[in-house]
């Protein structure tokens, strides 16, 4: 099983301009992601997918891999679709995995990808795992956090970013956070650019809702490994205290 990761990244952002660039620690949000990711064995090659030259121009400097992609994507997904399509024309092979790393998570880790990569090994036949933690204290009503409601055999139901599912006794009962790091078959990363956009996904901006309406089956594995993503620049100083708590 051949498996690239690929962390989709643009500078343009409304609340945080240039924000993967930002300076975390004395090295760069993904300076921080791609050293991460590279420590997980099971990762036989790392890419960050861009639309910005100074993006590439930045890890290419660093010595790690970079594809420019279209700046017209709307959904990481269709970003990550281009990204190892040129990826492997430029290299003449192939592969089987591709792992969707969030470019804004700098504390991402490695065992992270160890989790979501593990249910290809017992059931072959999935076509996509989408990684989820136990919602914290204060997530469950924030938009900022996707929750998912899940069948009886661990397969995705719905996500949204409204607090679901609801209670009759008005007791919280939330079923698990989505976290944006999602493992695709090859050819089921490719099928999703094919795949019409569909209402729920445009209204939640919720990738993955594409497949959901469109009937494919999206396997949930929880992970107990929690990272702190970097939305405004405000949490650049809390994720450099948990970065510094992690060292001592």
């Amino acid at each position: 099983m051949k498996v690239v990761a690929l962390i989709p990244a643009r500078l343009a952002s409304t609340r945080f301009p240039n924000k993967p660039l930002a300076s975390i620690l004395g090295k760069s949000m993904l300076q921080h992601i791609v050293e991460r990711v590279r420590m997980c064995e099971e990762i036989d090659e790392v890419a960050v997918a861009t639309c910005d030259q100074e993006i590439v121009d930045h890890i290419e400097a660093l010595g790690y891999k970079a594809v420019m992609t279209s700046n017209t994507h709307e959904r990481a997904s269709d970003r990550c679709a281009e990204a190892v399509s040129k990826l492997e024309k430029s290299e003449q092979s192939s592969y089987d995995i591709v792992v969707m790393v969030q470019g804004d998570e700098p504390m991402t880790d490695p065992r992270m990808l160890s989790d979501v990569l593990r249910p290809f090994l017992s059931h072959p036949n999935l076509d996509v795992v989408n990684l989820y933690a136990d919602i914290q204290p204060g997530e469950f009503r924030s938009p900022n956090c996707v929750k998912v409601v899940m069948d009886l055999a661990g397969n995705a139901l719905y996500m949204s970013r409204a607090p679901i599912p609801v209670s009759q006794d008005g007791v919280e009962r939330p079923s698990g956070k989505q976290l944006g790091l999602i493992a695709f078959k090859r050819e089921v990363l490719q099928r999703f650019t094919e795949l019409t956009p569909t209402p729920l996904e445009i209204n939640e901006s919720v990738d993955m809702l594409r497949f959901l309406e469109h009937g494919v089956t999206v396997r949930m594995q929880r992970t107990v490994y929690r990272t702190h993503a970097v939305d405004i620049p405000s949490d650049i100083a809390e994720v450099e205290r948990l970065m510094k708590t992690q060292a001592n």
